[in-house]
């Protein structure tokens, strides 16, 4: 949720600086191991090529929530066979409303059908995308750990309007030689060709479409103790500027797919876009509604990736009658959330504003930030933080492992990018989920980091939504995850730790806190 300032630092170049960096630190270990480029380098930043544990929490939330013990295992490369589908309706930045359904064949070869909606419950078809093109597996992110780059090559694209409505609207957003072009003889309910490997790309970027997901891959499958499994599809975030998203190369995740035939039981909306088709997409049965009630404590599912390599849980805890919140982060060093390298506990006050304009069951906040404090859990962090000029990062020289710092003090912590106040501008919604348990979607940060610190830079879209756990101490704790790989040589760590200092420093001040 809040992102406690942590920098504002210009997207574009601070971006390829840290992928700089990240590319040199990976570089060393390739090199210090012998790693394949199919492996994940081991050591302080990652986990194994394989990677595999449990996901346990506090009694309350298991009963409520996960029912039992997951063991979650990620191949690389993955194994991408197989159709995949949404498991609600999606949103994203924009708004856009859509669900997804893609296939993959052993031969490279993948099909994507995208049905687009006026709604955000997907029940008002307005259009649907049919893709065709072929994506090839490359190495192991050098940016995202657990997640795997790819290359895909479009063959064909196509759209199959659902009304006139929509090809009205459609025309107002293209440009006149587009509506011509593509859209002018298009009737509803018949495929109209857009895209082929002899025309030109020019629509495809009028209409804000791209593949770009594509380049960022990742699968897992998530083992229950009773002897079923689920299989989720991460594939790379969409860009929150839309003017960004077509040429925007993805180091965090969208909502995951899931497999049609490995998915969460009941499904409704698995079975619904798994037998949907151009002509005929998935219309999503309706939802309650389910009003804005935050009190209590609010817990991420999983382990979650942000973009531009971080790894966190999220604990929110709200108390309606004094309008005041408090946010607990943990943030790790791999995508199994299993290596923690700090904690960051922010405190402070929300306002609740008028229903949202944009998206309909969607509320609008303000959140203050007041106080923050952070537990550094290892040496390099602590040393780095008591390299601060006094004044600047909580007590100078009083940063021990394990211990929690009070920056408020200090107006927050220049190396860390943190500011107080701070103020943010957030959007929350409520749905309920298969069992009838509340969920709460709390707004996407912005790709570029950036403050949505005005009214304007509101998000128009979600993150991963996170549980209720009713009066529970909802502690999520994530045991040690298996590897299949041997931990670095002694050497190689000692190269780990001069480096450290530096790639901490760029880092932190891209650190956020949601």
């Amino acid at each position: 949720m809040r992102r406690v300032e942590l920098g504002n630092m210009s997207n574009g170049r601070f971006s390829h600086l840290l992928r700089g960096v990240w590319l040199f630190w990976q570089a060393v270990f390739v090199v210090g191991t012998g790693s394949k480029l199919w492996e994940v380098p081991t050591g302080p930043f990652a986990s194994s090529s394989n990677v595999s544990g449990s996901l346990q929490w506090a009694p309350r939330c298991q009963q409520r929530h996960l029912q039992d013990d997951v063991r979650v295992t990620a191949e690389i490369p993955p194994k991408l066979d197989g159709t995949w589908v949404s498991t609600r309706c999606e949103v994203r930045p924009g708004p856009e409303f859509l669900t997804r359904s893609y296939s993959f064949h052993s031969s490279r070869h993948f099909q994507a059908l995208q049905h687009y909606y006026t709604d955000g419950a997907c029940e008002d078809p307005a259009y649907s995308l049919m893709v065709r093109g072929k994506i090839r597996l490359r190495q192991a992110s050098w940016i995202t750990h657990g997640g795997t780059e790819a290359e895909h090559h479009l063959t064909k694209v196509a759209i199959v309007l659902h009304s006139m409505a929509a090809k009205q609207r459609l025309a107002s957003r293209l440009p006149p030689a587009c509506v011509s072009l593509s859209l002018g003889r298009a009737l509803p309910g018949k495929p109209r060709e857009l895209y082929n490997t002899r025309a030109g790309r020019g629509c495809l970027a009028a209409l804000g479409f791209s593949m770009m997901e594509m380049g960022l891959v990742r699968v897992e499958t998530h083992h229950h103790s009773h002897g079923g499994k689920v299989q989720k599809l991460f594939l790379g975030d969409i860009h929150t500027d839309w003017t960004q998203r077509t040429q925007h190369r993805p180091t965090g995740y969208q909502q995951p797919l899931q497999n049609a035939m490995h998915h969460i039981h009941p499904c409704p909306v698995c079975a619904l876009v798994y037998r949907s088709s151009e002509q005929r997409p998935a219309v999503l049965p309706r939802s309650p509604a389910s009003p804005l009630s935050l009190a209590g404590r609010w817990v991420s599912q999983s382990c979650e990736t942000r973009p531009t390599v971080l790894f966190l849980t999220r604990d929110f805890v709200f108390d309606p009658s004094q309008h005041t919140w408090e946010g607990v982060y943990r943030h790790y060093s791999d995508p199994a959330c299993s290596q923690l390298t700090f904690i960051l506990r922010a405190l402070g006050h929300y306002a609740l504003g008028n229903p949202s304009v944009k998206l309909s069951g969607a509320s609008e906040l303000v959140f203050k930030v007041t106080r923050v404090k952070v537990t550094a859990l290892d040496k390099p962090i602590a040393k780095l933080l008591n390299g601060t000029k006094p004044g600047k990062c909580g007590r100078t020289g009083g940063w021990e492992v394990g211990a929690e710092q009070d920056l408020t003090p200090t107006d927050g912590c220049t190396v860390l990018g943190i500011k107080l106040p701070h103020k943010e501008y957030e959007l929350f919604k409520m749905e309920l989920d298969h069992r009838k348990h509340p969920l709460l979607f709390v707004g996407e940060r912005p790709t570029d980091g950036s403050s949505p610190d005005r009214p304007l830079k509101r998000p128009t879209s979600f993150q991963a939504p996170m549980v209720l756990c009713s009066g529970g101490q909802a502690q999520p704790s994530y045991s040690r995850f298996e590897s299949k790989q041997e931990q670095l040589a002694s050497g190689t760590g000692k190269v780990a730790q001069l480096l450290i200092p530096l790639f901490g420093s760029v880092l932190f001040s891209w650190f956020y806190v949601y």
